[in-house]
């Protein structure tokens, strides 16, 4: 028996999604005129790294809408459980091209430690690059949260990218202002590296995430742990389950579960007892599809299938 499916990005949510995607790129086409007008201004080569760092948020952004399209189609014939999944791909992308845009930054703060120049238009460069970072900054914390009430991996990526880009910007604003006070040349092109260092770290976590989700990885812990609690209130004598299992697919979670009954139970017997387990396995965790297939426990065979693939 299945528990009715658990739209999760459908109708007036699927929209609202969209729309954040659509905030993110706009944000990065700001932010990109923005930082590239404060590197032409001061010639550093860490606001040089921050304005690629925009370029892939513009990337990321378009990506995120793409999949999000995708993500909210509803359930056909060729793909039964949704198409959630596409969330995976635009976070892998986005990873990836965080990570690009580290090793760019790379190739340019290099030479420029060999061969260190001096900032000019400091304090404009500054101005401009710090009202970029606000953007981000009042971008990012807007969509975390909607990542956080629908779910969401891809807008969680975004959101995710664009704070790491607001922290390259403080990092970046800082060495500058170092190095007009001080005249020590070498801090820009030092702080880009150790920028790059921070999007690498950020690039790498979420391309992980991606690949788990596309290799079905179960349930974090906390939502594992919640399946198990709504269980121990119906564990008893009469009532056992075993080949407990769960996967998501973006914002959507499959739960699968036998229950294990007495066999002289009526069909309207185990009928309401696993609508009851659905109901608050979904009511304990959101967006959740839940698979229940009920088992006479006095049946040896029944005792077969504990595991995913039956012997």
């Amino acid at each position: 028996m299945s528990a009715p499916t658990s739209a999760s990005h459908s109708g007036v949510e699927s929209a609202s999604l969209t729309r954040y995607a659509w905030i993110s790129i706009w944000a990065a086409i700001a932010t990109i005129l923005l930082k590239t007008g404060a590197w032409w201004l001061t010639d550093s080569v860490g606001l040089l790294s921050d304005a690629i760092e925009s370029l892939v948020n513009l990337a990321g952004g378009i990506m995120a809408l793409m999949m999000l399209r995708i993500a909210e189609q509803p359930a056909d014939e060729d793909h039964a459980y949704g198409h959630g999944k596409a969330e995976y791909f635009s976070s892998g992308v986005e990873g990836s091209l965080i990570l690009l845009a580290a090793f760019s930054i790379i190739w340019a703060a290099v030479p420029r430690i060999l061969h260190p120049k001096p900032l000019e238009a400091v304090g404009m460069g500054l101005l401009v690059s710090t009202l970029a970072a606000l953007i981000n900054l009042g971008v990012a914390l807007w969509i975390l949260r909607a990542a956080k009430k629908s779910g969401s991996i891809t807008l969680e990526a975004n959101a995710k990218h664009l704070l790491t880009d607001v922290w390259t910007s403080v990092g970046v604003l800082g060495a500058i202002g170092a190095v007009y006070f001080t005249g020590w040349l070498w801090l820009d092109p030092v702080v880009a590296l150790l920028v790059a260092a921070n999007i690498i770290w950020t690039g790498v976590g979420i391309v992980r995430r991606s690949v788990a989700g596309l290799m079905d990885q179960a349930l974090p812990t906390a939502e594992r742990k919640a399946v198990d609690d709504v269980l121990n209130t119906y564990r008893n004598d009469e009532v056992s389950f075993h080949a407990v299992i769960s996967r998501q697919a973006g914002a959507r979670k499959f739960v699968s579960m036998h229950v294990l009954v007495p066999g002289d139970w009526t069909v309207q017997q185990g009928h309401e007892l696993l609508e009851r387990i659905e109901a608050d396995i979904r009511g304990a965790i959101t967006h959740s599809v839940v698979f229940t297939h009920i088992e006479p426990k006095d049946d040896p065979v029944s005792f077969a299938d504990e595991k995913l693939e039956r012997n």
